[in-house]
C-alpha cells in the first residue's frame, strides 16, 4: 500500500515522498553527520531510507513513521561509506607466495576469495571499489551479482585484465619457465599502436567499467627493466585515446616520473602509486584534471611480509620493495600543497583486504588533514569512479551508503580503522553498536 506519512510534528515533511509501504522505511539517528565530507559535520540528525536510497535528512533525532526500522546511532559519528579506488579482490598473496598461488588455484578458488576479500572491504566500512586488475573474470562476475542484490558486497567498478606492452608490468610469462608460456594467455599484452588499441577492445569487450594501464615497470614484477617508462609516446596515446573513444577512463599504473608525464599528457584519468612526481608531473596533473591515487599502504604489505619471511620477495623485486619503502609518501607532500585531486586508493592486494583504512593515517603522515583524506574516500573517489550521482556523500536520491564510528574522525582519522556499523544500499552489513 502506497503510504504518505508525517515524521515529526516538529519538522516539515508533511509530503507524499515515499512510494512503498511503512515497512520499508528505515530511519537512522546519528549523533553527528558528516553528509557531504568537505562541509562541516552536522550535529544531531536523522536519515530516513527507502527503497535502498536516502528519501531526507532531518535536523535532530526523529522517531519517525510508525512501523520504521529505527536505527539509534545517536552516539555514533556516521558519515557515507567509503570508496577504495584501487584494490585487487582476486588475492592478497604477495611476493613468491603470488606465484605459487597463480600457477594451483583453480577459477572456482579465486573466485570464493574474492568473495571473501569484498566481504571483508565491506565490513571495513568500504562500500564502493574500483578493482584494477582481474585475470579470471571472477570480479566482473561478483560486480553484476553485487549490481542485482543477490550478494551484499561492496559496488564494484571493475577493469578486467591491466594492459601493458610485452615485458612490461602486466606480463605474466615474467619469472615463469618458458614452457609455460603458452598457457598463459596475454591479451593484455600489447606491442605498437594497432595492437594496443585491439587490446582496449578486447577489454570492452568483456564489458569492464574502466581501463587499466601500466607505463612503467613495478615493483612486484619480475623484470630487471628498473620502475622507469617501457612504452612509446604512440602507444600510450592509442591505449588512451581507444579507452575513451568507448567512454572508458584509464587509470594508469606509474612509477617513475617519465612513465607518468607520458600518461597525463596522453590524457590519463587518473595516475596509480605516481611514486617519483616531478614538477612536470604536477603541472600535467591540474593541466588534465587527472587524480592522483597514492596507495602508500602497500608499504604495509611488504613490511609484513619480510617480517614474517624475510625470503618472501626474490632478490631483484625485494630490491624495488625497498626502495618503495624508503620514498613513500614523499610524492604527495608534492601533489597535495599543489592542489593536484587526491583520491583514496590503497592496492589491497598487496596489503591486505579489511585494513584499507590503514590508507588513512598514512595519509595524514604525509601531509593531508583529516577532512581532506576523507574527502579523497567520498566525494573525490566518487567523482573517479564516475559514481558520484549515487555515492560519495548522503543526499536526498543517493544511495543509502552509510557508515558509522565511535569517536570524531576529524579528529583522529585512526578511529575509520574501527567501523563499527556499514549500511550498503539501505542493506545491513555490520551492526556493532
Amino acid at each position: 500500500m502506497k503510504t504518505a506519512f508525517l515524521l515529526s510534528a516538529a519538522f516539515v515533511v508533511a509530503t507524499p515522498l515515499f512510494a512503498q509501504t511503512q515497512s520499508q522505511v528505515t530511519v537512522i539517528q546519528a549523533g553527528h553527520l558528516l553528509d557531504k565530507p568537505g562541509v562541516a559535520p552536522r550535529g544531531p540528525s536523522t536519515l530516513v531510507i527507502a527503497d535502498g536510497k536516502i528519501v531526507q535528512i532531518l535536523p535532530g533525532i526523529v522517531a519517525g513513521p510508525a512501523g520504521a526500522r529505527v536505527i539509534d546511532l545517536s552516539d555514533k559519528f556516521v558519515l557515507p561509506g567509503l570508496i577504495d579506488s584501487h584494490v585487487h579482490l582476486e588475492s592478497d598473496a604477495g611476493g613468491n607466495a603470488a606465484l605459487i598461488e597463480e600457477v594451483t588455484s583453480s577459477d572456482a578458488a579465486t573466485a570464493y576469495r574474492t568473495l571473501g576479500n569484498a566481504t571483508k572491504t565491506l565490513l571495513a566500512g568500504f562500500t564502493t571499489v574500483r578493482n584494477l586488475g582481474d585475470s579470471s573474470g571472477a570480479t566482473l562476475a561478483l560486480r553484476d551479482f553485487a549490481a542485482s542484490g543477490e550478494i551484499l558486497a561492496p559496488r564494484i567498478v571493475d577493469a578486467g585484465r591491466s594492459i601493458s606492452t610485452t615485458s612490461g608490468h602486466m606480463d605474466g610469462t615474467l619469472s615463469m619457465a618458458e614452457d609455460l608460456h603458452a598457457a598463459i594467455n596475454q591479451e593484455n599484452l600489447c606491442d605498437g599502436v594497432e595492437s594496443c588499441r585491439h587490446a582496449i577492445r578486447m577489454q570492452v569487450r568483456r564489458g569492464v567499467d574502466v581501463i587499466k594501464i601500466a607505463t612503467t615497470g613495478g615493483v612486484n614484477s619480475r623484470i630487471g627493466a628498473g620502475l622507469g617508462r617501457q612504452i612509446f609516446d604512440d602507444e600510450v596515446k592509442a591505449l588512451v585515446d581507444t579507452a575513451h573513444l568507448y567512454h572508458k577512463k584509464v587509470a594508469v599504473h606509474a612509477h617513475g616520473d617519465d612513465g607518468i608525464n607520458a600518461a597525463l599528457a596522453a590524457g590519463a584519468d587518473s595516475i596509480e602509486h605516481g611514486t617519483m612526481l616531478n614538477d612536470e608531473s604536477i603541472k600535467l596533473f591540474k593541466k588534465a584534471g587527472a587524480y592522483y591515487v597514492p596507495t602508500l599502504s602497500t608499504v604495509n604489505g611488504y613490511i609484513e611480509r619480510l617480517k614474517a619471511n624475510p625470503n618472501a620477495y626474490a632478490p631483484d623485486v625485494l630490491e624495488k620493495v625497498k626502495w618503495r619503502i624508503s620514498v613513500t609518501g614523499k610524492s604527495l607532500e608534492k601533489a597535495y600543497p599543489a592542489g593536484v585531486k587526491i583520491a583514496f586508493g590503497t592496492d589491497a592486494g598487496v596489503s591486505k583486504h579489511g585494513r584499507n583504512a590503514d590508507e588513512f593515517e598514512l595519509l595524514v603522515k604525509h601531509g593531508m588533514t583529516p577532512m581532506a583524506a576523507i574527502e579523497a574516500a567520498t566525494v573525490n573517489a566518487a567523482a573517479l569512479l564516475g559514481v558520484d550521482k549515487d555515492v560519495g556523500s548522503l543526499e536526498p536520491g543517493k544511495a543509502a551508503d552509510i557508515i558509522a564510528v565511535s569517536g570524531d574522525p576529524l579528529a583522529d582519522v585512526t578511529v575509520l580503522k574501527s567501523v563499527r556499523f556499514v549500511m550498503k544500499g539501505g542493506q545491513i552489513a555490520k551492526d556493532e553498536k
